[in-house]
């Protein structure tokens, strides 16, 4: 028998992401992958698989799946209520699934996308190197639905090493000064000069708490509550297209930052002021419509 999951349920939306597509920007194609390179790369970690291996990102719960065969498999990101067949399972810690077990996973208390992680991998073909589902571009598989039976590859040499890791989740994403508004370092951007300049606070940018905005998806955050001004001398000038990168902050014409994530643009129009870094981008990719945010310079 070859392994698999046979997917019976998948709630709001469930996708296979790996580590991206690298390299194609310059046809149009962006880099996509796991909305939160560090869940899907603990998860990685955890049964012992490559990380450029396919896992499930399951947002806001609601999947169960049966295995065919016997797998190995551990849930990383948003921590979620989980069972295989009666018995609760826990967060981030190795799960035996034998042959015919359904494994269910609820909803995240915090947080928005949790990754199921199958020893071996998510083994559905490639398309331009990668298994990731770009949701901005189409390209890559389509979101897994009821009924879909998805491959699992052939485990590896390296065997996990540890039962559960004991690590911080993205999904609580929390600053430790200010209980309830999640905190996220930026770096300056090739335009911070159009809002005041590094240093200053770029045009209400940081320090202002933005709501998470309910347009809000694996292309980008969109924040709300404020509007950020450009300085006098830009303030009617345009921009050509020029290219972004996962993280980029761009101020469109209305004022309300942009957060681009996974499958962000390969270009945009707007001026980038900042640059999210690669752990507030983790933590952004779990943050909900209403949560409260705050950006501030990285140290």
């Amino acid at each position: 028998m070859i392994p698999a999951l046979e997917v019976l349920e998948t709630g709001p939306l469930v996708l296979i992401e790996d580590e991206g597509r690298p390299g194609h920007a310059s046809v149009g194609v962006g880099h996509s992958g796991a909305a939160d390179r560090s869940a899907h790369r603990l998860g990685a970690r955890l049964v012992g698989n490559d990380e450029h291996l396919a896992s499930l990102e399951v947002l806001l719960g609601g999947l169960r799946v049966r295995a065919r065969g016997r797998l190995t498999v551990a849930l990383t990101g948003a921590p979620a209520p989980a069972r295989v067949d009666d018995r609760p399972i826990g967060h981030a810690s190795l799960v035996d699934l034998a042959h015919g077990s359904v494994l269910t996973l609820g909803m995240p208390a915090a947080g928005l996308r949790t990754y199921l992680t199958v020893r071996g991998g998510i083994d559905v073909a490639p398309v331009l190197g990668s298994r990731s589902a770009d949701t901005l571009s189409g390209v890559g598989p389509p979101p897994v639905r009821a009924g879909d039976v998805l491959p699992v590859g052939p485990a590896g040499a390296t065997f996990p090493h540890v039962d559960q890791a004991a690590h911080p989740s993205h999904a609580v994403p929390w600053g430790s000064g200010d209980t309830g508004v999640a905190e996220l370092e930026v770096l300056p951007g090739p335009r911070s000069a159009w809002v005041g300049g590094w240093g200053s606070s770029l045009g209400g940018l940081l320090g202002t708490t933005w709501h998470v905005h309910g347009d809000s998806d694996r292309i980008g955050l969109r924040l709300s509550g404020f509007r950020v001004e450009r300085a006098a001398p830009y303030r009617d000038v345009e921009l050509p297209s020029e290219g972004l990168v996962r993280g980029a902050v761009q101020i469109p014409a209305g004022g309300a930052p942009v957060l681009f994530l996974a499958d962000h643009p390969a270009t945009g129009g707007y001026p980038v002021i900042a640059v999210l870094t690669a752990s507030a981008i983790d933590r952004a990719a779990q943050l909900r419509p209403g949560d409260l945010v705050r950006l501030r310079p990285s140290p």
